[in-house]
């Protein structure tokens, strides 16, 4: 009886808390979904010509096939429901707009395949999310010049509109990368083919490796060249798919909306964010820990191929750090190494910083069983904005210095991730462009006036767009996939 009693008199107090939060949560739903922007076309269109893992699709040349569909589809659901620009209009999805991916030669939107005569290698890229085969574009041009037949895949989800991206899985990507490095196989006879990944895409590139050391059928790739590789994300990410399940069960489609952008003003780039984007990253880099640390406890890890990494030690997209504990640490002798892009060490910003750089290296440089080299990219000194890269080779304490004739420009105290497969030269998001190009150019927006009054925020101006150090980058690419 007093059980009971009791019982009687917590269960009000428990009932009224609960309603209390649930209160709370539908005041606070409410607020976020009155400050998110109204939903257009392209977050909103069902494009159901996209690859997915079940598609009956088993080549290559059916995947074009396919997404030729695809683009005719985009140009009917968004681009016809949606008004000519006017002369100053900047939205990628009005056609005549400066962000029009018409204005290009060629739409980096879609997969590219650039056959070499006589090729020494094959080399697929694969771009990073929410973005396109323009990113690892020029890489393809020089590595196409130098020798190498090319696929720029465009990964299921990208290239057509943000809302491509709210249903697509990680395992239809990796489906599609299969499909692409098949069919370099088969193009390309004996020949090596290497895999050049950035952000997602090097995720993307990873995974695949692995799944060629359990798989003797696949294709292997010869070496892995990875740009600001997200091999980890922050935990928050695991959230998005308990925020994208609410919104299907309460019918609300802006909860399928990390942020939603009315203008999106980048031609090959999504500016608004599908929280199904953080489930994606979330999940792909769950399954690579997890095969990583199952292989390297076996000794699995001896066949994986020869892995060239760059990252910035200052990356806000992406776990840096988890490049070294989740992979690298892990590696087997074999050939690999992590360069990574120091902070400008004459900008005397160290004070300002939230991140703590030199922790990183330190422990980097005094493990007692490195097995991979070292390189990073550095001021000659603390009064000088010419930079070296410092190499330690795989168990070795004394570095070796080489002279990179590069200088960090004025006003800059970092790189960042989006930073590294551009070059300076690059039309939409290079610092020096050698001339007006065919529409926008983001590398040196800088707007000053007030707060809020912008569609583009005040940090995504700040943040660099170009690399500084690309071509020493893209001349250490080649050469490691030995194109020298």
């Amino acid at each position: 009886m007093r059980h009971s009693n009791f019982l009687r008199r917590i269960a009000g107090p428990i009932g009224f808390a609960l309603l209390g939060g649930l209160a709370t949560v539908l005041v606070l739903l409410a607020l976020y979904l009155q400050r998110q922007p109204e939903l257009q076309v392209w977050h909103t269109a069902s494009l159901s010509e996209e690859f997915t893992r079940d598609s009956a699709v088993n080549s290559f040349s059916q995947y074009l096939e396919l997404e030729e569909r695809l683009f005719a589809q985009l140009e009917r659901e968004v681009y016809g429901r949606t008004e000519p620009a006017g002369p100053a209009t900047v939205n990628r999805f009005r056609r005549g707009s400066l962000a029009d991916p018409g204005r290009w030669p060629h739409n980096w939107n879609r997969s590219f395949f650039r056959e070499a005569d006589n090729a020494r290698a094959s080399v697929l890229l694969l771009h990073g999310l929410t973005d396109a085969p323009y990113s690892l574009r020029q890489l393809g041009e020089r590595l196409h010049a130098s020798g190498a037949t090319v696929l720029g895949l465009r990964i299921p989800g990208h290239g057509t509109a943000p809302s491509g991206l709210v249903t697509t899985h990680w395992r239809d990507m990796a489906a599609a990368v299969t499909l692409a490095m098949e069919h370099l196989a088969r193009d390309g006879g004996s020949r090596p083919i290497h895999i050049v990944g950035y952000s997602n895409g090097a995720a993307l590139a990873v995974h695949y490796a692995l799944k060629t050391l359990d798989d003797p059928e696949l294709p292997k790739p010869a070496r892995l060249v990875l740009l600001s590789p997200e091999i980890s994300v922050a935990r928050v990410a695991a959230l998005a798919e308990w925020q994208a399940r609410l919104g299907r069960l309460l019918g609300i489609e802006k909860l399928q909306w990390e942020s939603i952008h009315p203008l999106e003003y980048e031609p090959f780039k999504y500016g608004s964010f599908a929280v199904n984007g953080g489930t994606i990253t979330h999940q792909l880099t769950g399954e690579i820990k997890r095969r990583i640390r199952t292989l390297a406890a076996s000794d699995g890890l001896q066949e994986l191929p020869p892995i060239l990494s760059f990252s910035s030690l200052i990356d806000a997209t992406v776990d840096a750090p988890a490049v070294v504990q989740n992979l690298f640490n892990l590696l087997p002798a074999g050939g690999h190494e992590l360069v990574l892009f120091d902070i400008n060490r004459q900008a005397g910003i160290e004070p300002l910083l939230t991140w703590e750089p030199a922790k990183m290296l330190r422990a980097i440089r005094e493990m007692p069983d490195r097995r991979y080299t070292l390189t990073l990219v550095t001021n000659a000194d603390a009064a000088s904005a010419e930079v070296v890269a410092r190499h330690w080779a795989p168990g070795v304490v004394d570095s070796s210095e080489e002279r990179l004739a590069l200088q960090w420009p004025p006003g800059v105290y970092s790189l960042s991730h989006v930073a590294l497969p551009f070059a300076p030269t690059d039309f939409i998001y290079g610092g020096r462009p050698p001339g007006p190009g065919p529409g926008v150019q983001l590398g040196n927006l800088a707007l000053r006036g007030e707060r809020g009054a912008l569609a583009i925020s005040a940090s995504t101006q700040l943040r660099l767009r170009w690399n500084p150090f690309y071509d020493w980058l893209e001349s250490r690419s080649l050469e490691f996939m030995g194109f020298d």
